[in-house]
């Protein structure tokens, strides 16, 4: 390989950690944001529909 691939190669792969660094940080931020009230409201519904043992509903054990 030539000294000129080389830096290629490097530069190419200095990058990509970058991306990867920067999009690790967003997910870590996004995964550590509170839920939306919405959403938890609308999972409190889910929850109270599949506690209520209601048939064919696929819940309940």
């Amino acid at each position: 390989m030539s000294s000129e691939q080389d830096k290629e190669t490097t530069r190419r792969l200095a990058i990509r950690a970058q991306i990867d660094e920067n999009l690790k940080r967003v997910y870590a931020r996004t995964a550590s944001e509170e839920l939306p009230d919405r959403f938890k409201d609308l999972l409190a519904q889910l929850k109270a529909k599949d506690s209520s043992g209601e048939p064919g509903k696929g819940g309940g054990s």
